[in-house]
């Protein structure tokens, strides 16, 4: 770990680590220097630059939700201290709508929802950040369904015309991180698998998948099995049947006392044009991000499979792309 602080004990450490003190333990001035100046965070319903803008955001993240727990079921990662290193890090989050706030009034009700977050860092400084929320399992929760929460944030931010964009290609920026990942095999069988589903080869659901596999999706969805995880990719493809599929970044690992794993961040960029997951095709060109993290292993000897997999992306996020061309608010 040279060059981060030494009472972190190796990467996966110093992110838990990091998220806890920052979040838990109320020390938000910490990310001025756990966070660089200029970084640059991407989510689906926005880009951020700068540590202050970071600072601000958790602060009203915390008003609205001041009992929020962030606990960390795994870190996927890659590099070395010396040239950076990039974590995939999950986390699931705990938290009470307590007071008003970007999730409308107060209503009390106590959450349950999943982030993956792709950091980069290095000396002891996170400078490259693309972070999705289970924004679906979020306003779910609260009462929203994702289309109404999308056309009333909106409104709410002052209209079509100066609301946040959400990110796209338009809106993105170059942060310092170039890399993209390992070439350890299990990334690229993760890889593999979702070129495959999204080249319409549905056959590898059965193929690749574990016939008992457990899928978290969003909405706080849980799945098992073949027929979840077919749904699940057909529905999304199907609502974007021309649309581009570009892997952005991939990890591979094999820890001990960790079964093997991988991290993937890939991307749809086209337009709406099929029936699927966002309902009537609407014509709109949308930009879907998204993290899917796998975890592999051969119940029946020598028949590896996927065991496990978790895939996020921001519905509410789509929804407001939808809404903005259709004019449907």
């Amino acid at each position: 770990m040279k060059g981060f602080d030494p009472k972190f004990g190796d990467f996966p450490d110093y992110i838990i680590g990091i998220t806890k003190e920052i979040w838990e333990d109320r020390a938000i001035a910490t990310l001025n220097h756990y966070y660089a100046p200029d970084i640059v965070v991407r989510s689906p319903a926005s880009v951020v630059i700068g540590n202050q803008g970071v600072i601000a955001a958790t602060m009203a993240t915390l008003a609205e939700f001041p009992d929020r727990e962030l606990l960390g079921e795994d870190v996927i990662w890659s590099g070395t201290p010396d040239q950076g290193m990039l974590s995939s890090h999950r986390i699931i989050s705990t938290a009470t709508h307590a007071q008003d706030g970007v999730y409308g009034a107060a209503s009390g009700k106590k959450l349950r929802y999943r982030i993956l977050a792709d950091c980069h860092a290095k000396n002891n400084a996170i400078d490259d950040e693309w972070l999705i929320r289970d924004q679906t399992a979020i306003v779910r929760q609260i009462g929203w369904a994702p289309q109404d929460y999308a056309r009333d944030l909106i409104h709410r931010e002052g209209g079509p015309e100066v609301c946040v964009k959400p990110l796209s290609p338009l809106t993105d920026v170059d942060g310092p991180y170039k890399g993209n990942g390992n070439n350890e095999e299990w990334g690229q069988r993760h890889a593999d698998l979702l070129n495959r589903i999204m080249g319409a080869d549905m056959a590898a659901v059965e193929s690749e998948y574990d016939r008992a596999a457990q899928l978290e999706y969003p909405g706080g969805e849980t799945g098992h099995g073949w027929v979840a995880a077919d749904g699940f990719w057909m529905s999304l493809r199907a609502a974007l049947p021309d649309a581009t599929f570009t892997i952005h970044h991939q990890i591979g690992r094999d820890d001990p006392y960790m079964p093997p794993r991988s991290a993937i961040r890939w991307s749809l960029h086209g337009k709406h044009s099929g029936w699927g997951t966002f309902g009537r095709p609407t014509g709109a060109e949308v930009y879907v991000l998204g993290i899917s993290h796998a975890e592999w292993g051969a119940l029946i000897g020598g028949q590896i499979k996927l065991r496990r997999e978790w895939t996020l992306f921001d519905e509410t996020a789509v929804w407001k792309q939808i809404l903005l061309q259709s004019g449907d608010i």
